[in-house]
């Protein structure tokens, strides 16, 4: 990898970092890493936490980035089992003139936004937009609260509260607030 490459890496780790994304790296990796995005509000998807995967390769930005939500997300143009996202940007009109913050600020934005039922990696999401949108984003908000809520992606990435661990190490009875609606 160039110097010039890793140079464009690292600005754009930094962007993201200072444009507040909760960004983890892997194996101090900084080609490899996960951010947290969340769902732009108006949208069904509002509310909802995904951790994105996201891997580039050497070639970046001359080389598009791999993109991929790591929990479930119901959406026609991302693969429910991988992840994966199906984004003409990202995967053939990419242009070194994008970067990272393009990615989690317009593109996932956009995509969440304006689902395209006529190039879907999930058919039933596709489907189901075009035949019943109204059940379809309900089934969006389902999966937002089964799949991508703040709390469960705490959960997941071990990061509970001080209060949380000191309550769960004084008692295993839960309390009135644990019973849902």
């Amino acid at each position: 990898m160039s110097n010039n490459n890793k140079r464009r890496i690292e600005t754009d780790i930094m962007k993201l970092m200072v444009a507040d994304y909760d960004l983890q790296l892997v194996n101090d990796n900084m080609q490899e890493f996960y951010v947290r995005f969340c769902g732009p509000t108006d949208t069904p998807f509002a509310g909802g936490v995904w951790k994105i995967h996201v891997e580039l390769p050497d070639q970046y930005p001359y080389k598009s980035p791999s993109i991929g939500f790591m929990n479930k997300i119901f959406h026609p143009n991302i693969d429910e089992l991988s992840g994966s996202v199906c984004l003409d940007v990202i995967n053939t009109t990419w242009s070194p003139m994008f970067d990272m913050i393009n990615v989690f600020e317009v593109f996932l934005p956009q995509l969440l936004r304006y689902p395209n039922p006529n190039d879907p990696l999930n058919g039933e999401a596709a489907s189901l937009l075009m035949r019943n949108p109204k059940e379809y984003d309900a089934k969006v908000k389902e999966y937002v609260q089964r799949y991508a809520t703040k709390e469960m992606m705490e959960a997941r990435d071990g990061k509970k509260g001080e209060e949380e661990e000191e309550d769960a190490e004084m008692s295993d009875v839960g309390s009135i607030s644990d019973i849902e609606d």
